[in-house]
């Protein structure tokens, strides 16, 4: 199986601190966010990765180089000629990808989730790890009943970012700029996602504050 982590997007809401430094490489408890990522799926026996990256791509390339240091092989998708969102980014990775299941997550999060739990392949073609709502996301994104996926009314979770997909997912998908919750919805509609509650650490990195606030939850600082 393969991985691919999200690490394309601009950071745009932990300006200053990503003017200079791309947002998956900002220090948590003294160690870039992406590498937590990269040595879980390495834990998890996962060892091809492929990362996207469009802004200060080359920062990121160059403190990861081909993966070794980390025991694992990474492939790099170049998204630097314009922003494709989450499913445009899959898309244009998918050669890289292959034709097996593979994990996509968010380089923007912290979480102690063990990718070896999820299935070896989704029971349909989507599998999301959903979290409780955080406190910058009160409405959820997703029912979960039933171990089913659902874009309806009711009680709803947060997509923490982390996912397994069939790539027939996106076989109708074109190249280009491309939002990934509307082809959910639309496989969620035909019952074609499942999905599991994840109750351990889980944090959304996305604002200046908030990555402060874990840093000193681990004793660290959050300089870049």
């Amino acid at each position: 199986m393969k991985a691919m982590i999200l690490a394309a997007g601009r950071g745009e809401r932990m300006r200053p601190l990503t003017n200079t430094t791309p947002k998956s490489l900002l220090q948590v408890g003294g160690q870039a966010l992406i590498v937590y990522h990269i040595l879980a799926l390495r834990e998890a026996g996962i060892d091809e990765i492929v990362i996207n990256h469009a802004w200060l791509g080359e920062l990121i390339t160059d403190y990861l180089g081909d993966g070794d240091q980390y025991g694992v092989q990474i492939h790099y998708s170049d998204e630097s000629g314009g922003a494709l969102e989450t499913a445009g980014g899959i898309v244009k990775a998918l050669p890289l990808l292959g034709e097996a299941p593979f994990v996509v997550v968010n380089a923007d999060i912290f979480t102690d989730y063990a990718y070896q739990n999820l299935p070896q392949r989704p029971d349909g073609l989507a599998h999301l790890v959903m979290v409780d709502n955080p406190p910058q996301h009160p409405d959820g994104d997703f029912v979960l009943s039933a171990g089913r996926l659902r874009a309806e009314a009711g009680p709803r979770l947060t997509f923490s970012g982390i996912g397994l997909y069939e790539p027939k997912l996106f076989a109708d998908c074109q190249p280009g700029p491309l939002p990934l919750a509307p082809i959910l919805r639309a496989a969620m509609a035909r019952n074609e996602v499942s999905g599991e509650h994840y109750r351990g650490q889980w944090q959304d990195i996305g604002t200046p504050a908030r990555l402060a606030e874990l840093n000193a939850s681990l004793g660290a600082n959050d300089d870049g």
